[in-house]
């Protein structure tokens, strides 16, 4: 990670205590690495790279923080109900809920997994922490332009399902914004362009040569994994934005709705 990010000030969030889902690896690790570096006591949660949570635990443990582990699978309501079980056993309750998690493109997986992962665990994610949450909690939700601009852009045919998948979770999210609202719980989106490192331009690139060079000649820079989770950690202190959404890169190429 460069040296240069610090996107939030030490000792910015001491006492307060912060979860990412998917955070042994990627966007994850490094958002809640920023919180730690922050201060808060951290939660990071993962499917299975069990190994590589605990190594990134002890990293934070270094820096005076309390950093709990916890494994979950996010489309099972059992696991995500003995994830906050943990949560609240240990730190009582959460300031900060960043909902990261994503998929969608794994071989191998249900035809229905994506709509499964990216809105009906992103909603019962939110539902199950919110005894947690109290007043002036962040929740973020984590997605890209090409999900987040669908309905008027078009994407790459291989990411299509995944992208619909998660403006439909977006969408789920924003239904409850009302009822958070009433709860003094704040809810952002953060829309990124296409980041350079993550597992899915990963698999873009495989599935479609060319793809990422092609989106950087026509966004003119696309954001690395470390710069991008700098943006996502920033969004869960800086004042909400209007329409609840943080767009972090370009966005010429795509059409409002």
């Amino acid at each position: 990670m460069p040296d240069h990010l610090t996107p939030l000030a030490p000792g910015s969030l001491a006492g307060k205590t912060a979860l990412v889902t998917g955070s042994s690896r990627g966007i994850g690790a490094d958002t809640v690495r920023y919180f730690a570096q922050a201060g808060a006591n951290v939660v990071i949660n993962f499917r299975n790279k069990a190994p590589r949570a605990e190594k990134l635990a002890a990293e934070l443990r270094e820096l005076g923080v309390q950093t709990l582990v916890v494994g979950a699978d996010l489309t099972d309501p059992d696991s995500v109900r003995a994830l906050f079980a943990e949560v609240e056993r240990v730190f009582g309750s959460l300031d900060v809920l960043v909902l990261n998690a994503s998929g969608g493109m794994e071989s191998g997986m249900a035809e229905d997994y994506a709509l499964r992962l990216n809105r009906d665990a992103q909603v019962n994610v939110l539902e199950s922490a919110l005894p947690l949450l109290g007043d002036d909690a962040r929740v973020v939700f984590v997605t890209s332009h090409q999900a987040h601009f669908i309905r008027t852009t078009p994407t790459m045919p291989e990411y299509e399902p995944v992208a619909r998948s998660k403006r439909a979770g977006e969408d789920a999210l924003r239904e409850r914004i009302p009822a958070l609202s009433e709860r003094g719980v704040e809810l952002v989106v953060v829309s990124g362009d296409m980041i350079e490192g993550t597992i899915t331009a990963t698999l873009l690139e495989r599935a479609n040569p060319g793809a990422i060079a092609s989106r950087r000649e026509d966004a003119g820079k696309l954001y690395n994994v470390a710069e991008f989770a700098a943006e996502v950690a920033r969004a869960a202190v800086d004042p909400l934005p209007v329409d609840n959404t943080r767009l972090v890169g370009d966005t010429a190429s795509f059409a409002a709705e």
